[in-house]
């Protein structure tokens, strides 16, 4: 395996690894007017050469199309697509270079697991040899080296979709890799282990690597960067740590955590401010006027009765679920969740607890962008 990665790595300066600028929307509908007639509202995004990125969101939100649009599979309604400044809008995905790998298996049942892999090789006149030794070299990293003679047909579906992960991989000179949802049809207990075999592959030859899913959990841990998408808009783009800690708007901060972002309701007046009714000392200067405060149940904490920063809240529920205690309290008409310790000693459901709302933390938002 080591000189597989060496004889991989040496090979990455033959790459044509492309720096990709979009300045686009994109409507499926002619002469669009609003923006519910958009898959893609204007955006502006970069994906740096070498990068590892990926398109989170809920269905329907324009991972799909964007990703369509890179690939040269769609072309966009208005504006641009760039690859190291060459405009490659009106390209075909041979012309710009790409590789794709879709949600189901792309391959053919009737050639084994070695013709499958050789198959982009051969279409581009690769020589025999160096077919030969991509081909070992992918099958080594994806762990198929031992079924390279079998027919795809008599595979499981996670078998398949490696070679279709490899497929996409075989090719050292693609200007980016795009994976659309590539582990959808994997089972559960495998999906670790190729989502760190991904990481390790960027990491060793740092491709562009672009990378859509619904799955927060996928995104985080694969991608270095995450576009957060939501109703056709990229609302944040950023690493892990700044999607959890400063979500730039409430749907990332609902999205990303689970349990995701608590919201509640809160006013700025002459300098003051006021949430659920009562007067809370501000943590730093606030704009004025109608806020929401968010904040994560794991930046929730157990407070004394009145202390600076904290609110009454009526227990709903204590879920002791073994790595922490889940409490679920009512504060007015909205839901406030804190995420505590094990060994915490949380309220009784139908009792008050005082909890600990404002800190370094909490962020402030108005019309769901962040201010604060």
């Amino acid at each position: 395996m080591a000189r597989c990665w060496s004889r991989l790595r040496a090979r990455r300066r033959d790459t044509d690894v492309a720096r990709i600028e979009l300045d686009l929307a994109h409507a499926y509908r002619p002469q669009p007017r609003e923006e519910a007639d958009y898959a893609l509202l204007p955006l502006e995004m970069t994906f740096e050469d070498g990068g590892a990125y990926a398109l989170l969101g809920p269905s329907g939100c324009g991972k799909t199309t964007l990703l369509n649009i890179v690939s040269g599979l769609l072309s966009p309604s208005q504006g641009s697509v760039r690859f190291d400044g060459r405009d490659v809008t009106a390209e075909t995905p041979q012309q710009r270079n790409i590789a794709q790998v879709f949600q189901f298996p792309v391959i053919y049942d009737t050639m084994t697991v070695a013709e499958n892999l050789a198959f982009p090789l051969r279409n581009r006149g690769v020589a025999p040899e160096r077919i030969r030794q991509r081909v070992g070299e992918i099958a080594e990293m994806l762990e198929l080296s031992g079924q390279l003679d079998r027919r795809a047909a008599h595979l499981a579906a996670d078998a398949k979709q490696k070679i279709s992960l490899g497929r996409g991989l075989v090719r050292h000179d693609v200007s980016a890799v795009l994976f659309d949802e590539p582990l959808t049809v994997i089972d559960p207990q495998l999906k670790w282990q190729l989502r760190r075999k991904l990481k390790q592959i960027h990491h060793e030859l740092r491709l562009t690597l672009i990378y859509v899913t619904h799955d927060q959990v996928e995104a985080l841990t694969f991608a270095e960067r995450v576009v957060v998408m939501t109703r056709g808009r990229a609302v944040q783009v950023g690493s892990a740590s700044e999607l959890f800690e400063r979500p730039a708007h409430t749907f990332v901060g609902h999205f990303i955590g689970s349990p995701g972002m608590n919201f509640l309701p809160a006013r700025v007046t002459g300098g003051a401010l006021e949430v659920a009714g009562r007067r809370l000392a501000t943590p730093r200067p606030l704009p004025e006027g109608e806020l929401t405060l968010g904040v994560r149940p794991e930046h929730v904490a157990l407070a004394s009765p009145e202390e600076a920063g904290a609110l009454p809240a009526t227990v709903a529920q204590a879920q002791d679920v073994g790595t922490h205690v889940l409490l679920t309290g009512r504060v007015g008409t909205h839901t406030l969740k804190a995420r505590l310790a094990p060994e915490a000693v949380a309220p009784r459901p139908g009792e008050t607890a005082w909890l600990r709302v404002l800190g370094r933390h909490t962020c402030f938002y108005r019309d769901d962008a962040l201010v604060a």
